[in-house]
């Protein structure tokens, strides 16, 4: 039985950890009593991110796509890769229907999570300001960040805050309201618990939770709570007057705020300055990463699956096997909607990969307008040569400093008004825009969003230029309520861009590009819009076209044919934990 697996191998983890003179009690006793060993427990709650079948090759390869600037390159290839993509994912989906998928593995960290919290308070004494408060803050923010997951990829699921017992084996579905608003108290009391970033030799490090984060992550939670979601009985907000927006815009402005007046955080001076740190494998704490979910060296996928893509098995920039990341990639339009002068636009969006090595040397080559590759994740950029031929051992960003600004500017928006959003705004594009162009594209632009539409409006916008590739739009949009909306705009210019008609019609049809003097890297001309002229016999000309039935056929590959993105805003329960459950889960949203 799948939830007795569970409970077995929690179980092990259980004796691992209390494997000393005397059983059970005294165990924990001792175990959480004592910081060091009461630290291994808690690493021990991580361990469900890297195994298998769970965030590593399963929840962060497919979750979140596909959205309005993201998604899955082989949308339009039948198959239970891409369903999971295009909203038509059944519960017996080959990829997800194991016993060792992501949905357990997160049920098996909430389980680690709930005896290191309930032992630390039972012999912990985790007071503020001390080394045990700080590991019981980090215990409640692990725990809520698996159900954070948890409700964002399936709904509404088993609410399990104590350790189980036989008599808690087979438990059905919660509300997720309840799961909220016990998530949101808990992200309270760790804010009370841990330290800031750098405050401490444990907060040096983004592997670690911090005040600055759990605070930010209890401001999304409170917008997610108390946005747009499919409940059983249709896409609404919550009824539950806890959970209004009055009262969770408060929340997060609140906390947003606090972490910004705060100092421990920032945005990096560079966007691309940013993603190359990230790479490199930068993780102390207090720059613009909040917290990122760890994986050693020889675990994680991120690089592998959404990396620029590289063909050759090796070259002189990784030896992580052929054809590593590529697998999914900005929208083709996505590029062209950046302002030219947008420094994010080019590390956001990348028209070419790495083809075959000769004397492990891999040449950058066009690809085609149809198929990109996220910029952000470039193995180019690594300090370590990756060897592992199944994993890269590069952290997942799980949130940075810029989000806290676009939940201050959207909050401070609704609750006080376009002016008191500006601020937030402007600090993010003066970021992205150079200075020469920060009159017109900050300032000014920010100005003139006078009104709490306009201003909502072009937060929607940011958030596209500045998250595209992090996969954290799709729930964004499902609170806003416009998934199916922006899902059915991005389909129409993708026509546009394939027909170069109407806000596209301006798009160069032809390429231009030669090598640079490594002989290596790319110089293409084309890219920018308007740029039609030859610029000479240097240059090597390419079509840069996209029409025709194959077109149409991945622009509709969007969504799946006959499908409702609205309603099917989550994954269903996979059979094999249904069949185990003893009746007590089912599947809701029509599935």
């Amino acid at each position: 039985m799948i939830i007795s697996g569970l409970f077995n191998s929690c179980q092990q983890f259980e004796d691992d950890y209390l494997d000393t003179p005397a059983q059970s009690t005294l165990d924990a006793s001792l175990i959480f009593s004592t910081a060091g060993l009461a630290k291994g427990a808690i690493d021990g709650i991580k361990v469900p991110f890297a195994e298998t079948n769970s965030y590593r090759g399963r929840f962060l390869p497919y979750y979140g796509l596909n959205t309005d600037v993201e998604w899955y390159n082989t949308s339009q290839t039948a198959g239970d890769k891409a369903d999971l993509c295009v909203y038509d994912t059944k519960p017996g989906n080959t990829e997800m229907n194991t016993t060792n998928n992501a949905y357990s593995m997160m049920f098996s960290g909430i389980e680690r999570a709930n005896i290191c919290i309930q032992g630390l308070r039972q012999y912990g004494n985790p007071l503020p300001g001390t080394e045990m408060g700080q590991l019981l803050g980090e215990a409640l923010t692990l725990r809520a960040i698996y159900y954070a997951d948890l409700i964002k990829a399936w709904g509404d699921v088993p609410a399990r805050f104590e350790p189980i017992t036989s008599a808690t084996l087979y438990l059905p579905k919660s509300s997720r309201d309840v799961l909220y608003k016990q998530l949101i108290k808990d992200l309270g009391e760790a804010t009370t618990l841990v330290a800031w970033p750098n405050q401490t030799a444990y907060t040096g490090t983004v592997e670690h939770v911090n005040k600055a984060f759990t605070k930010a992550f209890r401001a999304r939670l409170a917008l997610a709570a108390s946005g747009f979601q499919q409940y059983p009985d249709g896409v609404r907000r919550s009824t539950d007057p806890e959970l209004s927006v009055a009262n969770m815009y408060a929340l997060a402005l609140n906390e947003s705020r606090e972490v910004i007046q705060s100092g421990s955080a920032r945005l990096e001076p560079t966007f691309e300055g940013f993603w190359r740190k990230y790479n490199e494998e930068n993780t102390t704490a207090g720059g613009e990463s909040l917290w990122e979910l760890p994986f050693a060296d020889g675990r994680g996928r991120m690089l592998f699956t959404f990396a620029v893509k590289h063909t050759a098995a090796s070259d002189q920039f990784q030896a992580n096997g052929a054809n590593r990341g590529g697998v999914a990639g900005p929208l083709p339009f996505v590029f062209y909607d950046y302002d030219q002068v947008d420094t994010r636009r080019d590390v956001t969006c990348v028209p070419y990969k790495y083809g075959a090595a000769v004397s492990n040397i891999a040449k950058q080559e066009l690809g085609s307008l149809d198929t990109w590759y996220f910029g952000k994740y470039r193995y180019e950029w690594m300090k370590r040569y990756v060897t592992s031929t199944n994993d890269d051992g590069v952290n997942k960003i799980y949130m940075r400093y810029a989000e806290v600004l676009l939940i201050a500017a959207e909050t401070a928006n609704e609750l006080e008004g376009p002016g008191a959003a500006a601020p937030y705004l402007k600090e993010i594009r003066r970021r992205a825009f150079p200075a020469a162009s920060q009159a017109v594209k900050v300032d000014a632009y920010v100005n003139a969003l006078t009104s709490k539409q306009a201003m909502f409006d072009a937060l929607v916008k940011e958030n596209k230029y500045e998250f595209t590739g992090e996969m954290e739009r799709k729930q964004n949009l499902i609170r806003w309520n416009l998934l199916k909306a922006k899902l059915d705009e991005a389909k129409v210019k993708m026509a546009a861009l394939s027909t170069r008609t109407g806000e596209y019609a301006d798009v160069p049809a032809t390429l231009y590009y030669k090598f640079k003097a490594d002989n290596v890297s790319l110089d293409i001309y084309g890219l920018n819009r308007g740029e039609s002229t030859n610029p000479g016999v240097a240059y090597t000309a390419v079509a840069w076209t996209w029409t025709g039935t194959a077109a149409d056929a991945k622009i509709n590959s969007l969504y799946k044919a006959g499908v409702n993105p609205d309603n099917r805003q989550f994954w269903p329960i996979w059979q094999v934990f249904i069949d185990g459950s003893n009746g007590q889960l089912k599947n809701d949203y029509g599935y």
